[in-house]
């Protein structure tokens, strides 16, 4: 299963480089070291809320919608939580069967037999837009 902090990173870095900006530009905007941010972004860091928000804020990106976006990839498409093996130390999906599983055909699920798409993993409970945040209203994560 892959971190939450691998996906974090990889979405942050996604909206950065989206928005063509460099890590010295967004770092400088959310008042986080260069270093600690390319950390970040390559899942070796864990970030706080505080600086999920200046981040997002930077990015012009709703914390709420960041982590809808993390929770999403974090599921494959068929909803159901990916797994991660671990590739020279890197994470990697693991795609498919493994080499002793019988083959998709013999193990797909018929449509209407297949278990319903799950909630979620993270649900934001409290103010979600930046104008909240800097207002001082609370935001937290429920699981």
């Amino acid at each position: 299963m892959t971190l939450l902090r691998t996906q974090l990173g990889q979405t942050l870095r996604g909206h950065r480089l989206r928005q063509r900006r460099t890590l010295r530009d967004v770092s400088g905007a959310a008042r986080v070291s260069l270093g600690y941010l390319s950390e970040v972004e390559r899942g070796q860091k864990e970030a706080s809320s505080e600086l999920l928000a200046s981040i997002c804020d930077a990015l012009d990106v709703e914390l709420a919608d960041l982590l809808a976006e993390v929770s999403s990839g974090l599921r494959g498409p068929d909803g159901r939580v990916r797994q991660f093996a671990a590739a020279g130390g890197a994470a990697a999906p693991v795609e498919g069967p493994s080499a002793d599983a019988a083959s998709p055909e013999e193990t797909a699920v018929p449509a209407e037999t297949a278990a319903p798409v799950p909630e979620p993993a993270l649900a934001l409970v409290g103010a979600t837009t930046r104008a909240a945040h800097r207002a001082g209203s609370a935001v937290s994560l429920a699981a």
